[in-house]
């Protein structure tokens, strides 16, 4: 099967995005079966003639605005066909725009502080999180506002709800898988992080099936 071509775009003014888009580049690089372009700050790169030769969009932004055209050309690429991976604050992108929050399939609400936290696969049986069961982190937990219908993945406790770290969803012909964790660059380089980036970007690309 030839490389999937692979955008990882990262920017917004909070987070370290540079490490995290680093970190996720990276990750997808070792796994070999990703031809990769790196972009930063540029939201034009989600205008329809940008975006055309990709198969696959790796997303870590903060906050920012979209403009009608980018948004339009971000959702109408995934519609068609195309694979979206969104890191941690992806969830926290375009605030005001619902459309977007729509397609990613939830929001961010808050946060407790930078912690140690389990997390727990509740979806064994998928191939993003096949043979994954428990395992630990050093990250920021998102809490989330989240469509009910999205296929959540896997979970952490959050005041005694689980909330979700992982999830798949489709929309129109595409397919989005949404990971909270990655707040920065030492919890993105986290080794099961990584195994769920690299899966989850086969998955919405197309080619990784159960």
């Amino acid at each position: 099967m030839p490389p999937i071509p692979t955008l990882v775009f990262a920017g917004g003014p909070i987070h370290d995005f540079r490490g995290v888009g680093g970190a996720a580049r990276d990750a997808l690089a070792a796994a070999g079966d990703f031809t990769i372009t790196y972009l930063e700050e540029d939201l034009d790169a989600l205008l329809p003639d940008r975006l055309a030769p990709f198969r696959l969009l790796v997303f870590h932004y903060t906050v920012g605005t979209i403009s009608d055209a980018q948004k339009n050309g971000l959702l109408n690429w995934v519609a068609a066909g195309g694979g979206f991976v969104g890191i941690h604050s992806a969830a926290d992108s375009f605030r005001d725009c619902p459309e977007y929050r729509a397609m990613v399939g939830g929001y961010f609400v808050t946060h407790p502080k930078y912690r140690d936290y389990q997390v727990s696969v509740v979806d064994g049986a998928h191939p993003i999180t096949e043979g994954l069961d428990e395992f630990m982190v050093r990250d920021e937990q998102y809490v989330l506002d989240y469509d009910p219908r999205v296929n959540v993945l896997a979970t952490a406790l959050w005041k005694g709800k689980a909330m979700p770290v992982a999830w798949t969803k489709p929309w129109g012909r595409g397919r989005v898988f949404y990971l909270a964790l990655g707040h920065d660059e030492p919890a993105m380089r986290h080794p099961i992080a990584q195994r769920l980036l690299v899966r989850g970007a086969r998955w919405a690309a197309g080619s990784l099936d159960g």
